[in-house]
């Protein structure tokens, strides 16, 4: 039996979820699927410039999960941009990050999809 995959923690979901060709057809062919995990390791190594151990501590997973997690969605978007296909973002293993400020170093939880405030932003009001 195959041990149970771990939650990865992403602190802020995508604003936009689909990417390609603007006059792309889609269907199945044409689609290649991007996890959000896989997002999140875009958006911290490429955008943030964490290294993948400081990535590796953000998503509360093994350095090496991280390398694989990275590789993998490298091949997506490369694939997606060379082939003209279109790439949605969606699924996974993973789990939001509840911490606003202190355990999070990315700042990526104070712009979660809900409108770009904060959680305690929104209990105060």
């Amino acid at each position: 039996m195959s041990r149970p995959r771990k939650w990865r923690r992403v602190c802020c979901l995508p604003e936009s979820n689909l990417f390609g060709p603007l006059n792309a057809v889609i269907d199945q062919t044409g689609l290649v699927l991007l996890q959000v995990d896989e997002y999140e390791t875009i958006r911290l190594i490429d955008l943030q410039g964490f290294t993948q151990e400081q990535c590796a501590e953000q998503m509360v997973i093994a350095r090496t999960t991280v390398q694989r997690i990275y590789n993998d969605a490298r091949k997506k978007i490369a694939e997606s941009l060379v082939n003209g296909k279109v790439l949605r973002i969606e699924g996974g293993d993973y789990e939001l990050c509840e911490s606003l400020e202190k355990a999070c170093r990315c700042e990526g939880c104070r712009r979660h999809r809900w409108g770009g405030s904060s959680e305690t932003d929104n209990k105060e009001n």
